[in-house]
């Protein structure tokens, strides 16, 4: 079976990914050793946190490289929360900061004032709520179109070309809640706390 290595470069939410994958029937190693990471099978980017804070991380930790090698291998990779948003080439968030540049397009701040009827919505978005399927990606096997997932952010991606959007989700506008380019699968939600779905998730990507 194949290892799926988690990597922990000190800003993640690294328990409860792993333990979605063992729940599954996975193997997967947490490690903080870009060596390590360059030899997984599959490859999972977690993230929580400022955007500026976990690419300085990465940096410093030697994660960089062997991201883009393992991108550029073709073998599986998945990004969670910031871990989708670290994919893009910059993001907005407290100035302006270059990301890994894997997936052009940017990182930006819901705009304030949205509103869904007479409702003001919040920043962040918090909770649970629907994604519309665009494109089936791997990972959405079995995955009903509408299917809840759960969020926790204030920024989310714009690509420069929407034909790696996978899915969307409605906050006070259609933004993009995953990707999927090639061996690329990435999401806004978080599928470790979104229940059977996001474990169908995890073991779709897994099983690849």
């Amino acid at each position: 079976m194949s290892r799926i290595t988690i990597i922990d470069y000190g800003m993640g939410n690294l328990r409860s990914v792993h333990k979605a994958f063992e729940q599954l029937g996975f193997s997967a190693l947490v490690t903080d050793d870009p060596a390590v990471a360059a030899r997984a099978d599959h490859l999972v980017l977690p993230g929580v946190g400022a955007f500026k804070d976990c690419m300085d991380h990465l940096r410093t930790g030697g994660f960089i490289e062997p991201i883009r090698r393992h991108v550029e291998s073709g073998r599986p990779f998945l990004g969670i929360c910031l871990g989708l948003q670290l994919l893009f080439s910059e993001s907005e968030e407290f100035g302006r900061h270059q990301g890994l540049g894997l997936i052009p397009g940017r990182v930006v701040r819901f705009p304030a004032g949205m509103r869904a009827g007479d409702e003001e919505l919040k920043v962040p978005h918090m909770g649970w709520n629907r994604i519309a399927i665009k494109r089936h990606a791997p990972i959405y096997q079995g995955i009903e179109d509408g299917a809840f997932v759960y969020f926790v952010h204030s920024y989310h991606v714009v690509p420069a070309d929407s034909a790696v959007v996978a899915t969307t989700t409605d906050y006070g506008m259609d933004f993009c809640s995953s990707i999927w380019r090639d061996n690329v699968m990435a999401t806004q939600f978080h599928p470790e706390k979104s229940q059977q779905v996001g474990l169908r998730i995890l073991q779709n990507f897994a099983a690849m």
